[in-house]
C-alpha cells in the first residue's frame, strides 16, 4: 500500500520526552526554536499547492511575534540539537477574518501581524488546507503541536474535583493543585472505513459540509468494542449496510481536536442504504469508473477528495488496486 501522502505521521520527531523536566533550561539554550500557534493555526509562509514551498515558520524564543502574546509554552522534542517547542499566542487579536469552516473549508488565512523579521507570506492557515503542502517532519510537529494544545484548551479543570488544574511536564500534563490528581493528554479512536462491493465503494457526508464533499464513512469507538465490532456498528447506524470482517490498513493522527484514524476495509453484505439522518445527510455506492472522475476533478456532483487525508489514500489506494 501507498502511504506516502498520508499526512501528520512519520516524520520522524524526537520526542525526547525524558528531556521534559528540563524545558525551561533548554528555552533559554538559544538554540532553541518555536512554532508559534494563533487559535490552532501554525505559522506557515510559502505557496500551498502541488510544486508549491509552503513550510512552517520557526522563530526564535525571543521574536516579538511571541513575547507580546502571552505564550503558553509546549516542548516537542528536538531535530538535529536544537529544542522545539510550540508557543499558542491564541491571545492576540484577529487581524483579519479567519473563520474555521470545517472539514473541507480551509476558510481564510490569518496574516501575521507586521513584528519582527517574517516573510511576507507569513499567515495562520488552517491546517487541513496544508495536509499536502508540508513535508513529513513538519506536518508530524504542527500535528503533535495543534493536538497537545487543543488538549490543554478544552481541559482545563481537574475531571475529579473541578479545580483548575496546572500544566507541568513541559506541557504533556496537568495537576490538580486541590486533589492532586494528574491528567494526560487523550486520543480518541475513530474507525474510518473503505466499504467495498466488488466495482464500487460506500460514501457519504455530513450535514453542514461543503457542497460535494462525500467521503468514507467514520465513527468513534466505543468502550469494549474491537475495531471490527465497530465498524461495523458505524456502518450498519448510519447506513443500514451490513459488513463481513474488516482489516486494519493504515492510522493517522487527525488533530481535529484529538483523533486517532484507524483506516480499514470491510467488504459489504448488502446493499441497500438506509440512511439514518441523525448520522448523516446521504450515502451512496460509487463505482469505480465514477471515482476516477471524482479524483480527476470532473465528477458533476462529488468533489475531489482532500490530499493528505486517509480518506484520500484509501480511495486511491483501492482505485490502484494496491490495498
Amino acid at each position: 500500500m501507498d502511504l506516502s501522502e498520508l499526512a501528520f505521521g512519520g516524520g520522524g520527531l524526537d520526542r525526547a520526552a525524558h528531556l521534559r523536566g528540563e524545558a525551561s533550561a533548554l528555552r533559554a539554550s538559544g538554540s532553541a526554536q518555536v512554532l508559534p500557534i494563533w487559535r490552532g493555526r501554525p505559522l506557515m509562509a510559502g505557496v500551498s499547492g502541488p510544486g508549491g514551498d509552503l513550510h512552517l515558520e520557526l522563530l526564535a524564543v525571543d521574536h516579538p511575534l511571541i513575547t507580546e502574546h502571552d505564550p503558553q509554552w509546549i516542548y516537542l522534542g528536538h531535530q538535529d540539537g536544537a529544542p522545539l517547542f510550540a508557543a499558542d499566542i491564541s491571545a492576540m487579536p484577529a487581524y483579519s477574518h479567519a473563520a474555521d469552516g470545517g472539514p473541507g473549508d480551509p476558510g481564510m488565512d490569518m496574516p501575521a501581524p507586521p513584528l519582527g523579521v517574517l516573510p511576507e507570506d507569513a499567515r495562520f492557515p488552517d491546517l487541513r488546507s496544508a495536509l499536502a503542502g508540508l513535508t513529513p517532519f513538519e506536518s508530524e510537529l504542527a500535528a503533535t503541536a495543534r493536538g497537545i494544545l487543543e488538549w490543554h484548551r478544552s481541559h482545563g479543570f481537574c475531571a475529579a474535583c473541578g479545580t483548575r488544574s496546572e500544566i507541568d511536564e513541559a506541557g504533556w500534563r496537568r495537576s490538580c493543585p486541590a486533589c492532586g490528581r494528574l491528567h494526560f493528554p487523550r486520543t480518541d479512536p475513530v474507525v474510518i472505513m473503505l466499504v467495498t462491493s466488488g466495482n464500487s465503494v460506500l460514501l457519504g457526508r455530513s450535514p453542514g459540509w461543503p457542497e460535494g464533499m462525500y467521503s468514507l464513512l467514520a465513527g468513534f469507538m466505543e468502550p469494549g468494542e474491537t475495531v471490527s465490532a465497530a465498524v461495523a456498528r458505524e456502518v450498519a447506524e448510519e447506513t443500514g449496510v451490513r459488513v463481513g470482517p474488516s482489516a486494519i490498513l493504515a492510522t493517522q493522527p487527525w488533530p481535529f481536536p484529538a483523533s486517532l484514524m484507524i483506516g480499514c476495509h470491510a467488504e459489504a453484505l448488502s446493499l441497500e442504504i438506509d440512511v439514518d439522518p441523525t448520522e448523516i445527510e446521504h450515502a451512496l455506492w460509487v463505482t469505480r469508473e465514477d471515482l476516477v472522475d471524482v479524483f480527476a476533478g470532473t465528477h458533476p456532483v462529488i468533489r475531489r477528495p482532500r490530499r493528505g487525508a486517509i480518506a484520500q489514500v484509501l480511495m486511491k489506494n483501492w482505485l490502484a488496486g494496491t490495498l
